[in-house]
């Protein structure tokens, strides 16, 4: 199987419209395309979805470990065709200006997977060479198998950047020069794009980017690359499942499934998609509602994940849905187990007032003291690793597991009655307390990565079974 990842110098390149446009011509020839995001994002792969028909899944070597990325690409590719990774930043940026921990370079090793640059030409020339030639050999295991040039002024200059590789780095491939094309671009906010159920891709753009693509990339030759090192860290010739030390653990089923409600519309839309593989197959049954539009739990759940997403862009909608909002605090109330990351955090708090009228606040659930503001400004991104400083329904006291935290609100401080959980450490250095509990409710603002420790997806659904049937 061909496996290719789209990296750049730097963010800003046009990593994810070019990407979308390579799943989209490789769509067209009939083959089935696995999509991939290097690093903690959740709307790249939304749009990766809507043009492959399948999940998109999260690979990051710093939060997982090096034999789980092995697993889950060898589990989310064992009926593709290819593999398509849209890298993240620049190729060799990562966790700290050292290591390659995090980097889409990482996992270009981990996966074997053949190297795309895709450089922004814009306002250069013959530099582009140098500028290429530095990445080709800043790590010599780190092989370009091409160069995509972007935002490509004329045909000449065109002519000149080919020049120039051509004479700098024989042995790289230029597959292609991209045009400068204003309707290629994909409207932004603060955490990136818009999210694909705020922006949904047109027929019409689809079909512009694919024939772009068509006509200015050699995607023939693209399908053909090789690969950076047969098999990669883990060989992965035949796509078999990766066996995991310890292996991945599993449920028990023979009483049947947990079932399990998760939140899933467009105000809650932002999961990892194997913290949902390893639920299940820790023995979840996952039943999707919105807080947006259900007025009902779903019937018979065990218990309730919210997961992120923008819960402030429907503040209105969702305060205004108080049959939803009574159902999840009598569900609380009850003891029933409930995981919430980010925007779930938020939807559980007294209300959200926003930056451009703080005397509006819009009532949400009320579970946690406090209300939600937002800011311009960006109030925390990067990544995390949390300790439990308690057993809890999703681990035992000492268990370590990592993610990331991202977001443009803040809280007052929480009553010291609240108790707090987590032990939270960025690079080593301790952050100190967060992970917020009200009976067997558990709320932050990171999410966490259920790879980067498998049990606790099984503790959680423990939790859900021992409710359920206390």
């Amino acid at each position: 199987m061909t496996s290719i990842i789209i990296a750049a110098p730097q963010s800003g390149s046009g990593k994810t419209t070019i990407t979308l446009g390579i799943m989209a011509c490789l769509r067209r020839r009939g083959l089935k395309v696995a999509p991939f995001k290097v690093g903690p994002d959740f709307i790249d792969p939304g749009y990766h979805r809507l043009v492959c028909g399948r999940p998109s899944i999260n690979l990051d070597g710093w939060i997982c470990a090096e034999e789980f990325v092995k697993e889950t690409f060898a589990h989310h590719t064992r009926d593709a065709d290819i593999a398509v990774i849209e890298g993240v930043m620049g190729l060799f940026d990562g966790i700290d200006g050292v290591s390659e921990a995090g980097s889409t370079a990482q996992i270009a090793k981990i996966t074997g997977s053949s190297v795309i640059l895709l450089v922004d030409a814009r306002s250069q020339a013959r530099s582009v060479a140098a500028l290429v030639k530095g990445f080709a050999e800043f790590d010599p295991a780190v092989k370009l198998a091409g160069v995509i040039l972007n935002n490509v002024a004329s045909e000449n200059h065109g002519r000149i950047l080919r020049e120039a590789l051509a004479a700098s780095s024989p042995d790289i491939t230029v597959l292609g020069c991209i045009p400068r094309d204003e309707a290629l671009q994909i409207p932004s906010r603060h955490l990136g794009l818009l999210t694909v159920d705020e922006n949904p891709l047109s027929a019409e753009f689809l079909e512009h980017l694919a024939g772009v693509m068509e006509r200015q990339v050699d995607i023939e030759e693209v399908i053909n690359l090789p690969p950076l090192r047969k098999g990669g860290r883990g060989g992965f010739a035949n796509q078999a499942q990766i066996p995991l030390n310890p292996p991945l653990p599993k449920g028990d089923f023979k009483d049947g499934r947990a079932k399990i409600a998760i939140a899933s519309d467009a105000a809650f839309c932002f999961v990892y998609e194997d913290n949902l593989r390893l639920l299940r197959g820790a023995g979840a049954k996952l039943v999707e509602f919105s807080p947006l539009k259900d007025e009902q739990l779903p019937e018979g759940i065990a218990g309730i994940y919210l997961p992120g997403g923008y819960p402030e862009l429907f503040a209105e909608r969702l305060a205004a849905n108080l049959s939803m909002k009574c159902a999840i605090r009598n569900a609380i109330d009850a003891g029933m187990p409930v995981y919430a990351e980010c925007g779930g955090f938020i939807y559980l708090t007294n209300g959200v007032e926003t930056h451009c009228n703080t005397s509006l606040t819009h009532e949400f659930a009320g579970i946690f003291p406090v209300t939600t503001r937002l800011l311009k400004k960006r109030k925390a991104l990067g990544y995390r690793e949390v300790e439990l400083a308690g057993d809890s329904i999703i681990g035992r006291r000492g268990t370590v597991a990592r993610g990331h935290e991202f977001h443009y609100s803040e809280m007052a401080e929480l009553p010291a009655a609240v108790e707090r959980i987590y032990k939270v450490r960025k690079n080593g250095v301790e952050l100190g307390p967060e992970g917020y509990r009200y009976k067997n409710c558990l709320a932050s603002y990171i999410h966490l990565h259920f790879g980067s420790c498998p049990e606790l997806a099984v503790a959680f659904v423990a939790s859900c079974w021992k409710n359920k049937n206390h």
